[in-house]
């Protein structure tokens, strides 16, 4: 795998706190209004999350993982000894923090007893207290839900395990004043938007597992679900950054986390998230960003321009629209050191903004010419074509040039090869997917070049609209992935109409979309039909209904 080099790294790597072992238990009960979950509120003298309301948990223990606890884990079945320690560990919390004990042994009553018994007895050893009498640790009823490691940036950290069961009957929470009080049940939504009003305090990891349980109706569909999961576990470890003057944190399938990771892997909070269209961004040494001030349904956020190389050896990627301000702040950046202006294709959105940047700088225009399918009032012509395989140099950083016709027949993406980073004009996107408009775009052509992508020995991948992506390869899958399901959306559609138009045929392939996006849905929507047809699946007739071929 390509690393970014070290010395390319906008600051000296800081080693994050190592994060301690530690498990949560989330107790649910139904509701006529659906599930609802046990949280508890900390003290304001707290060491964590002083004052916020959570889910019962703690540090794991020795005790957790003694041989003991593994006489209560039998009924778990072959599930490894680390996580049934922290499956203890939730358990023990439970009992520790409000007094609630998952155990079996004579029903559900003599076990509220026993809690009772053993709350006022208030005996360290509760593996011991509840082996005599006669009883052992439900941790069959105990299921893992999610995993949250906590951010890099703090100086405490957890590396936590998430585990949810049903709260048991005959039993009442009680708190122990010390770190915790003030027991309640919260219904997720509820709780979700009394924290949007200010009136419920709940940190970052609490919020995500709220909106989690909000997908549910039931405490068996909670329970259901994360016994199915098994290895499939849910886990994020957040990264921060600044935003609208404010820290926000971001779990991995939310857009900014790729490039909080790109640019501050150690977690630092340094890194600004708002879009900037008036100064330069810098993502690495060698690579920065200044985004177009064009934003819009089409653009998202703008077109992103890049900077490749170093002081007086410059590439940029994608000049974006022929707006004068945002010429003039390219050309203020790099000086005289232009060596090359790269158009990763001749949307309106990417090229034209080439020639005055030209006129600025007299650099070349490199990218390759649009052919007989594409818009003739966008028409691209280069100084110098480039052919797939060239290599572009710029200090020490080599672009390597990729054709990836699809979105465009004269697209091209650019591998930085020493750091592993992927330019992918609009091939790859942020946030949304790419259009699809033939003549000159090609379903077929487009997920054949992903394909060929993903063979390519890449780890970021820099988009023209929205932020940096992480994991690369998983993106390009997904995106594969993506386009097939929509496919045999596609093929369903047909199947059911057995002949339709594309306005009846988009309203079963994209019934997942915004009505109003039917227009541009409708050109994907015909890439899918030709691709169909190409391959023998689907046929056209001249009053251009489609059908099953």
């Amino acid at each position: 795998m390509i690393m970014v080099r070290s010395e390319k790294r906008l600051r000296t790597w800081r080693e994050p706190a190592a994060p301690r072992p530690a498990a949560t238990i989330l107790l649910l009960r139904d509701s006529d209004a659906g599930p609802e979950v046990l949280m508890t509120r900390r003290s304001l003298s707290a060491s964590f999350a002083p004052g916020a309301y959570v889910f019962p948990g703690g540090a794991v223990d020795a005790s957790d993982a003694s041989p003991r606890a593994r006489e209560f884990s039998r009924t778990r079945g072959d599930e490894g000894d680390e996580i049934l320690a922290y499956a203890t560990a939730a358990v023990r919390e439970a009992f520790e923090e409000l007094g609630i004990l998952l155990a079996h042994g004579g029903g559900a009553e003599r076990i509220a007893r026993l809690a009772a018994r053993l709350r006022r007895a208030h005996d360290a050893d509760l593996l011991g207290q509840i082996a005599a009498h006669d009883a052992r640790l439900a941790l069959d009823e105990v299921h893992w839900f999610s995993h949250w490691i906590t951010d890099r940036d703090l100086p405490r950290r957890f590396d936590a395990r998430f585990f949810v069961a049903r709260m048991p009957a005959y039993q009442q929470p009680v708190a122990d004043d010390a770190e915790q009080f003030e027991p309640t049940w919260v219904r997720p939504a509820e709780g979700l938007a009394r924290h949007e009003r200010g009136e419920f305090n709940i940190i970052f990891p609490t919020i995500r597992t709220l909106r989690q349980l909000t997908r549910f109706g039931s405490v068996g569909e909670v329970l259901d679900h994360a016994r199915e999961q098994q290895a499939r576990v849910w886990t994020s470890c957040p990264r921060a950054g600044w935003l609208r003057g404010r820290i926000e944190r971001f779990s991995e399938s939310e857009e900014p986390y790729g490039e909080l990771e790109l640019v501050d892997p150690d977690g630092q909070v340094a890194h600004t998230l708002d879009w900037q269209s008036e100064q330069v961004v810098p993502l690495l040494r060698n690579v920065h960003r200044l985004t177009a001030p064009n934003p819009g349904r089409m653009t998202g956020p703008g077109t992103n321009t890049y900077f490749v190389g170093e002081p007086g050896q410059w590439i940029v990627i994608d000049p974006g629209p022929d707006d004068p301000a945002h010429i003039e702040r390219i050309a203020a950046f790099v000086g005289d050191g232009l060596r090359t202006i790269v158009c990763t294709h001749g949307h309106p959105d990417h090229a034209p903004g080439a020639v005055p940047l030209q006129r600025r700088t007299g650099a070349p225009i490199a990218g390759r010419p649009s052919g007989p399918g594409f818009d003739p009032a966008w028409t691209f012509r280069p100084d110098t074509t480039l052919e797939d395989g060239t290599r572009l140099h710029a200090g020490d950083s080599t672009l390597r040039v990729l054709h990836t016709p699809g979105h465009a027949e004269h697209h091209v993406c650019l591998l930085l090869e020493e750091d592993g980073l992927l330019f992918a004009g609009d091939h790859i996107l942020n946030g949304s997917t790419t259009v699809i408009d033939p003549p000159d775009g090609d379903m077929r052509a487009y997920v054949a070049s992903l394909e060929r992508l993903a063979a390519e020995p890449l780890e970021y991948i820099l988009p023209a609209h929205g932020h940096v992506i992480a994991r690369g390869k998983t993106e390009i899958a997904r995106l594969i992935a993506h386009r097939m399901a929509r496919e045999a959306k596609v093929v369903g559609a047909l199947d059911r109409l057995r002949e339709g138009t594309l306005d009846e045929l988009v309203k079963l392939a994209y019934d997942d979309v915004d009505p109003i996006l039917y227009p541009v849905a409708k050109r994907s929507l015909t890439a899918h039909l030709l691709k169909l047809r190409d391959e023998g699946r689907a046929a056209v007739d001249a009053q251009a209904r489609w059908r099953p071929a």
